[in-house]
């Protein structure tokens, strides 16, 4: 739902979203909850986009990638789709998709030679 935090609990004030967002009366009702939107901006037709929304661009993209790649890499383990009876079970079946990517995630750190905070 737009214009409301998914939970109580979700502190965050950022909103990235995808150029396709760009509304004049939709950011208005979504800086009113609070949040802070981060909406790539389009260039007019025939018009190029100014080195200032460029540069806009290229910061909020880099965010955005950065999120996409961990969802990408989860529908890759198979995504939403679970074969279990119960809720229990399935609560647990996502929790462990992403304690696996949390675990894989220093290895492939370290093959790129980068060393992460808390390597083995």
């Amino acid at each position: 739902m737009i214009g409301r935090r998914p939970s109580a609990d979700n502190t965050r004030q950022d909103l990235y979203a995808y150029k396709g967002y760009v509304d004049g009366d939709r950011e208005n009702r979504l800086k009113a909850t609070g949040l802070l939107v981060h909406i790539q901006r389009k260039a007019p037709k025939g018009k190029p986009l100014s080195d200032c929304q460029k540069r806009r661009n290229t910061r909020i993209a880099k965010t955005r990638a950065r999120i996409g790649h961990v969802f990408a890499s989860l529908e890759q383990m198979g995504g939403k789709g679970l074969r279990c009876i119960g809720l229990d079970r399935a609560t647990l079946q996502p929790n462990f998709k992403a304690a696996t990517y949390n675990l894989r995630r220093p290895c492939s750190l370290k093959t790129c030679g980068i060393n992460p905070a808390f390597a083995f």
